[in-house]
């Protein structure tokens, strides 16, 4: 960190990655954070490998150009298909949802069978596949892209929405002979329905929320250590099993916010805060063309 109070770039394709900044800024909120919202190209699900690097790569330079000295990966389809082009290319440290997310499964699952939901492109790239499988992880994954436009249209507690989750996960946690007991949310657009899917699900299965994952391995990257043993009993002892390892203890301080997206500046600011958690201002719209 070369700074006390560090630059940290997070890039999604739209929205969904905010849900990662809000839990980035739980943990270090004495930051400066720079968010690029690639919301004139997405979705990123419907494209090539090589156009989401290329996009990815254009954003992650954009970042790093404003002054940012961390990178954080915050769209999956981005991080399943050009991670490796990413930290290839960048000039600063990257880090991505993937990995974080499988690591954290990988500590919960004790059956060595977990599920992961996601977009069509997140889910035919077998990232998490890939991922699980270097922990000898088992890994069921489906793809679940209906519950995205649901999210963004708010309906984040509606029956409807319940009754497709139920639709996409019975195979998961009903048929299958060998069935999960962590669900990992590989989408950044879940975590926003994650007490909808606490009721889909078993009551035993973990669920794991790569957003909150990512966080954590961010803060552990910037030297915010975990919490005294006495707050990680007190975290374990909540519930009979705790879905997530106890995070860092977060820091004191007031974040700093300039948001940059590639379409209509007036619909960030509508739909981001619902997914921030926080009102969405300093909003420049930016063309990085091509």
């Amino acid at each position: 960190m070369s700074r006390q109070r560090p630059v940290i770039g997070v890039f999604d394709s739209g929205f969904g990655g905010l849900t990662v900044l809000r839990e980035i800024v739980r943990l270090v909120p004495n930051a400066e954070y720079l968010y690029f919202g690639d919301t004139a190209r997405l979705p990123y699900g419907t494209k090539s490998a090589e156009t989401v690097a290329r996009y990815a790569l254009g954003a992650c330079h954009f970042l790093e150009s404003q002054g940012a000295e961390h990178l954080v990966i915050a769209c999956n389809t981005a991080t399943a298909l050009a991670m490796d082009a990413i930290e290839a290319n960048a000039h600063v440290p990257a880090i991505g949802v993937v990995e974080p997310g499988a690591n954290a499964a990988s500590a919960l699952s004790k059956t060595r069978n977990v599920s992961v939901i996601g977009t069509e492109a997140t889910i035919s790239s077998h990232a998490y596949h890939h991922a699980l499988e270097r922990h000898g992880i088992n890994a069921y994954e489906k793809a679940t892209p209906l519950l995205v436009p649901l999210v963004e249209e708010g309906w984040i507690d509606h029956p409807v929405t319940k009754q497709v989750a139920e639709i996409y996960l019975q195979d998961a946690f009903v048929r299958r002979e060998q069935r999960s007991d962590v669900l990992v949310l590989g989408c950044t657009h879940y975590p926003l329905i994650r007490p909808l899917l606490r009721k889909v699900v078993p009551s035993d299965v973990a669920i794991v929320d790569s957003a909150e994952s990512t966080a954590k391995a961010l803060a552990k990257k910037l030297g915010i250590g975990p919490p005294s043993a006495s707050a990680a009993g007190a975290t374990q002892a909540a519930g009979a099993r705790a879905e997530m390892a106890p995070a860092p203890e977060p820091q004191e301080g007031t974040p700093d916010f300039r948001f940059f997206v590639t379409d209509s500046v007036q619909k960030f600011r509508r739909l981001g805060s619902g997914f921030l958690g926080h009102p969405v201002d300093n909003v420049e719209h930016v063309d990085l063309g091509g």
